[in-house]
């Protein structure tokens, strides 16, 4: 079996990540700290072999990887609307502030429309099997978000490493012979802060 390895790499950072609002499938551009972080990954992957990049169509995934694909020589980015992020329904764009002020300390128990982590998985899952098919035996970088990372990798792995993803971090995960997977980076940053 031919091994396929995928380099999840998160967005960088959005001023909706620093005002803590829940982000979504709404489509917040990269801020300047977001855009240097995504040159920094450049930088770094740079060194590195990698044969394609594809990336969620929003638009701080989307210049993400267009920014490390042009550093690292890598392209064109292909884009997929399956590798978006989660939705959270009428959630969306607040704080936690602004969901406790509008539906009190229980707003968990309601139901706001979020997407569950199932049809999450199912739809990213399909992309991932389709892309290790399409670029089998490849190297491929997948710029998409942190839930949607984080959820990923806890149905694909046998234990979820810990930690909270961090912006343009890069996680590395490999197919192995007996179809499962293995994860030989979590998390590695190459920027401070």
């Amino acid at each position: 079996m031919t091994t396929t390895t995928f380099g999840l790499v998160r967005h960088g950072t959005t001023d909706w990540n620093l005002a803590g609002r829940l982000q979504g499938q709404n489509d917040i551009p990269l801020n300047e700290a977001g855009r240097w972080q995504a040159r920094a990954i450049g930088e770094r992957i740079r060194k590195e072999r990698w044969d394609a990049v594809v990336s969620s169509d929003l638009s701080r995934a989307k210049e993400t990887a267009e920014l490390i694909a042009d550093i690292a020589g890598i392209g064109p980015v292909r884009c997929d609307r399956r590798l978006r992020e989660r939705t959270h329904g009428r959630l969306d764009g607040t704080t936690l502030e602004d969901r406790i002020a509008a539906w009190g300390a229980d707003w968990r128990l309601l139901d706001h429309g979020v997407e569950t982590d199932e049809r999450m998985y199912a739809r990213g899952i399909e992309c991932i099997e389709q892309l290790a098919r399409d670029y089998a035996g490849k190297r491929v970088l997948v710029v998409t978000h942190g839930a949607f990372i984080g959820v990923l990798l806890n149905r694909m792995l046998e234990r979820m490493p810990e930690g909270s993803l961090q912006n343009t971090s890069l996680t590395i995960v490999e197919r192995t012979a007996d179809g499962g997977w293995t994860c030989p980076l979590f998390n590695c940053t190459s920027h401070i802060g």
